[in-house]
């Protein structure tokens, strides 16, 4: 079977890609010029393109009978608006056009939970209906909800599409350094003493990548699918850390009326610096919404069965040692990096 894999470098996209291959798939992967692809490499057929680029796009997207959609922006800051919604909006029309357009077999787009609208009171969260940007926080939310809605609403009768919902990724490779990412490694070398209210639903990037290939399989066309794993607090997760690596657990907790207030201005120091920030705003609210969301869809249909987070912990630390950190004495810095 061959596929073509637009977001191949990335945290999902990588692992995927490899996964394709064991498993027989014929893979291509649309990677943009400036893009680091030497990770997927032995995997693929690398395909110089760019979403935004519907012309080329045409001549590309012929002759798969799968296409996975997984390229994006994202953006957790509140710089960027304009490009956000150009990527992940008009891209993903793009992509959908071009699939109509020379009669693609089937397309799954890799959506996120946040273009789920939020139910009160830890209500379970379960695959929407309909999805309403304007009731869903955040930018990259609302522009992954709009994007939803094009793919499951297409009405062309010769593609399929199937969309997934994956909760925050965690898990090895992730050689571009994920936000997630960003919070092992800033604990591990000691930038991290104190801790936030709050926590996410993560699901490892292992079992994300298979969940997406049972939705191309056997996902029923024009449904969604909850790729959720399990519910942490950010205590919990840094006290897992801590007792895999033994290091001294933290104790401060940061009030989250003095973090919230103090964010906007964060952001805007760290966007002068140049620099990403830890947690912005918009971060910090989703640490404190709901994120019960049900993957019993995925699990009834799909076969999805999400590891042990404890598992997935680990091996995000042991990545993160191996291509972030150096230790000097019993402590880990940051590669230095040109």
């Amino acid at each position: 079977m061959k596929c073509l894999v637009t977001g191949a470098t990335g945290h999902i996209g990588n692992v995927l890609v490899k996964k394709l291959y064991e498993k027989g798939f014929e893979v291509d992967a649309l990677v943009m010029k400036n893009d680091d692809y030497s990770i997927i490499e032995p995997y693929v057929k690398i395909i110089f393109g760019n979403i935004l680029d519907k012309e080329t796009l045409l001549e590309v997207v012929k002759g798969y009978d799968l296409v996975f959609h997984l390229a994006g922006m994202v953006e957790i800051r509140f710089g960027n608006k304009k490009q956000l919604y150009k990527v992940n909006v008009q891209g993903t029309k793009n992509v959908l056009e071009v699939c109509q357009a020379n009669q693609i077999k089937r397309l799954v787009y890799t959506s996120s939970v946040h273009a789920i609208t939020e139910e009160k009171n830890n209500q379970p969260m379960k695959e929407p209906l309909i999805h309403d940007y304007k009731k869903v926080k955040g930018h990259y939310g609302k522009t992954k909800a709009i994007a939803t809605d094009l793919i499951l609403n297409q009405s062309c009768p010769t593609l399929e599409t199937v969309v997934v919902y994956p909760a925050g990724i965690i898990g090895p490779y992730d050689y571009k350094l994920s936000n997630f990412g960003q919070v092992f490694t800033d604990y591990l070398a000691g930038r991290l003493t104190a801790y936030l209210k709050g926590g996410y639903n993560f699901v490892d990037v292992r079992d994300a990548a298979d969940g997406i290939i049972q939705a191309a399989l056997i996902g029923r066309d024009k449904q969604g699918y909850i790729l959720s794993g399990h519910a942490i607090t950010v205590k919990e997760l840094l006290d897992e850390i801590a007792d895999y690596t033994n290091k001294k657990k933290v104790r401060t907790k940061i009030a989250y009326w003095f973090i919230k207030s103090m964010s906007y201005l964060a952001e805007f120091i760290f966007l002068v610096l140049r620099k990403r920030p830890l947690f912005t705003h918009y971060s910090i609210s989703v640490l404190n919404s709901n994120h019960n969301f049900d993957n019993t869809k995925a699990k009834t249909e799909l076969g999805f069965n999400p590891r042990d987070i404890k598992e997935s912990i680990k091996d995000t630390v042991d990545f993160a040692k191996e291509h972030y950190l150096v230790k000097v004495g019993k402590k880990y810095r940051m590669k230095i990096t040109r």
